[in-house]
């Protein structure tokens, strides 16, 4: 690996634990008045954990990914990818040191609205909150648990996925429950807050004056919420109290009459643990097409599968009509920015996303929308479109980094 001029040698990893598979990436720590790399210096993957066919894949800057076969430990695979990911980490490292570790950890609940240094008291707090996102905050949490248990002296951050909607106002935050349910934290809190935040640095860097406007980003992944930005600030967004609300998604339900979850119960029979798998394992594009949670793999069948072609419509409709909420309480949209998986790769999802806004007078420049260009509006076109790589890695990174006092910390 070349070293920056400024590098300092060490490094800082981020870790983004789901429930099947481990992210991670490495920066490198700047020297002195320099800025941290944008760029991870090495990065990689644990996929499969749990299935049958696990793999391990990891590349430096700008190198293709290597992939390999994974033997996990089937009583304790997900310790058994961490303790992988170590040993290939260490390697990798060659002497040189990882001085801090950044976990991207989905819900910070009504007390932590800022990044925070992990001790066995905060994990006790983050606990607490398995229940509002259940298919991610579990095994953030195991991760930092074993290092707490096997390196105490590394300093671990917790940067939280709702932190950046904290200036949501009141409004926004409120649910129309029983005014005791606010009391007790029950409110919408948003999320993909780590992806919404690097947009709100990247995109006036690379548009100027409308990123600082009325902006509305499009996180289109396999999970997909929307954020109204003012000034750059989240004023707005689709996902509430859990990362069900909103969009609907691959194989997430999104906004649903919790009148037809009642249904499933009473009348379906349905218990809670059926009915929780039904809505965030078995909904959104898979649940109405039967064939595919990837939009890629729909549009490839919509042609001759009239319930691929539904999931489509379906999908489209929902994010057309949460993007005309959105405009309405932003008084007007001066930005409109695609992000994440599908956000960044499909130039057809987001052909017929601004289709569907032309009354807004949205036009797109579809040679620079088939190249995943980083504007694909026509220049007389009234709102800027934009595609936009998040880089939620580094928003980590940059927070531990500012937490951790690099000079003196040693791991």
């Amino acid at each position: 690996m070349t070293q920056h001029a400024t590098s300092s040698g060490d490094f800082i990893m981020v870790l983004n634990c789901g429930s099947s598979s481990i992210k991670f990436a490495l920066f490198d720590t700047p020297g002195q008045d320099a800025a941290l790399p944008r760029k991870a210096a090495w990065q990689g993957k644990v996929q499969g954990i749990g299935g049958p066919s696990p793999t391990f894949g990891a590349a430096e800057s700008g190198a293709a990914a290597s992939s390999e076969a994974l033997a996990l430990d089937a009583s304790q695979p997900y310790h058994d990818a961490l303790a992988h990911i170590r040993r290939r980490t260490l390697a990798w490292l060659a002497g040189r040191r990882v001085r801090a570790i950044a976990h991207r950890v989905v819900h910070g609940g009504s007390k932590y609205f800022a990044p925070v240094r992990v001790d066995a008291d905060v994990l006790a707090d983050l606990k607490t909150y398995i229940p509002l996102a259940p298919l991610h905050q579990p095994f953030a949490l195991e991760a930092i648990e074993v290092l707490l248990e096997t390196r105490p002296d590394l300093p671990q951050v917790a940067c939280f996925d709702t932190a950046f909607h904290h200036t949501l106002p009141q409004v926004e935050q409120m649910l129309p429950l029983p005014y005791a349910a606010w009391e007790r934290g029950l409110r919408r809190y948003g999320f993909h807050g780590l992806s919404y935040e690097y947009q709100s640095v990247a995109l006036p860097e690379r548009h100027g004056a409308n990123a600082h406007g009325r902006v509305i980003v499009a996180h289109l992944g396999s999970g997909a919420s929307l954020c109204a930005l003012d000034a750059g600030r989240s004023v707005a967004t689709t996902m509430g109290f859990s990362a069900l609300d909103g969009l609907m998604m691959g194989t997430r339900c999104g906004a649903l009459d919790p009148g037809a979850v009642i249904y499933l119960m009473e009348i379906e029979k349905l218990s809670l643990e059926e009915v929780g798998h039904t809505l965030y394992h078995e909904s959104g594009l898979l649940g109405v097409s039967g064939r595919s949670s990837e939009p890629r793999v729909l549009l490839e069948h919509e042609a001759t599968d009239e319930r691929a072609r539904a999931a489509l419509d379906l999908y489209i409709r929902r994010i057309v009509r949460e993007i005309g909420a959105l405009v309405a309480v932003l008084g007007g949209l001066d930005m409109l920015a695609f992000t994440a998986g599908v956000g960044e790769h499909s130039a057809e999802i987001r052909r017929r996303v601004c289709n569907g806004l032309s009354f807004l007078g949205l036009t797109l420049d579809e040679a620079a929308n088939a190249r995943n260009a980083s504007c694909i509006s026509t220049p007389d076109c009234p709102i800027v479109v934009a595609v936009e790589p998040t880089n939620e890695e580094w928003i980590a990174a940059r927070h531990a980094a500012a937490q951790v006092d690099l000079a003196g910390a040693a791991a």
